[in-house]
């Protein structure tokens, strides 16, 4: 079984062949489409084109209607992305099966079978970067709601009348804890801190200014994770995005969440997550299995 699985993320997309006997091979990297919605389709299909294979695992940034394999909404980052149907068009185009989820619901499908989630049959999971996703694991599968769209935690409101998100309401948590919100802060103490790996660098070096935006971001992170611990309660927490490696950030988090929540909730274990950039096309791939296995 041979599955070309996709991740398009809000900045790169990223692509590799998951192989049974191999696992990912051909890891490629490309640079956002400036065409938006065509340049995503010819990413893929430059791919498509050139290998073999059995189905096709996409994950993708914006909301997913997983049964049509379509995107429900995207925000304007991807130019002319809403409505496009992944599914429809790679399975006319190619004649096999195509499976597409949220890029967060699969990196918690990654992380509950092959990575941080494995010793947990129930947790959530939560990625920052250019926003806030969230994903719900019940008995090892991603709780998708009524119709698909559950998760949506960067969109509880942590600041009313807070900053402007991109689905067009204020104070979401996805606008003040995502890791671009505290780079943006960061820039303004050095115009050249302009990622998180810069960030930590002048962190490590004892920049107390740095710091200071650090501890303040910390604090709206966790703002979230109450939320989230006292709603679902769940025995772990799992967090992804690169800043998340870092052990002061996971420390800090586990202290305050600990501090401020209820007594009953207090053994809830926050974990940085296992796999890194290659998180959402494991979970792409076992998306796609499952679906092929099941004949759904």
């Amino acid at each position: 079984m041979k599955v070309l699985t996709f991740d398009i993320g809000g900045t790169l997309i990223k692509f590799a062949v998951y192989d049974k006997e191999k696992g990912l091979i051909d890891f490629k990297e490309f640079e956002y489409p400036k065409k938006g919605r065509d340049g995503i389709l010819e990413i893929i299909s430059s791919q498509a084109d050139i290998y073999e294979f059995d189905c096709i695992g996409i994950c993708t940034a914006g909301l997913v209607d997983e049964k049509k394999g379509s995107i429900i909404f995207s925000s304007s980052a991807i130019c002319d992305y809403t409505g496009t149907k992944l599914k429809e068009i790679f399975e006319e185009k190619y004649k096999k099966p195509v499976w597409v989820t949220n890029d967060v619901n699969a990196a918690a499908l990654c992380e509950a079978h092959f990575g941080a989630g494995r010793g947990y049959n129930d947790f959530i999971c939560l990625t920052y970067g250019t926003g806030v996703g969230g994903a719900i694991v019940i008995n090892k599968q991603v709780y998708t709601g009524s119709n698909g769209l559950a998760g949506e935690i960067g969109h509880i409101v942590t600041h009313p009348n807070g900053k402007k998100c991109a689905c067009g309401a204020y104070g979401c948590y996805n606008e003040h804890a995502c890791t671009r919100t505290l780079v943006e802060s960061c820039m303004k103490i050095n115009i050249n801190y302009d990622n998180g790996k810069k960030v930590f660098e002048a962190f490590n070096n004892g920049n107390s200014q740095v710091k200071k935006e650090i501890d303040e971001w910390i604090d709206e992170v966790v703002y979230g994770l109450i939320t989230v611990t006292h709603i679902f309660n769940p025995p772990a927490i799992i967090l992804g995005g690169g800043i998340m490696k870092e052990e002061y950030i996971i420390n800090e988090i586990n202290t305050r969440l600990k501090e401020k929540v209820m007594l009953g909730y207090r053994n809830v274990k926050v974990i940085s997550a296992s796999f890194a950039n290659k998180a959402g096309l494991m979970g792409a791939v076992q998306f796609a299995l499952e679906r092929v296995e099941n004949d759904i």
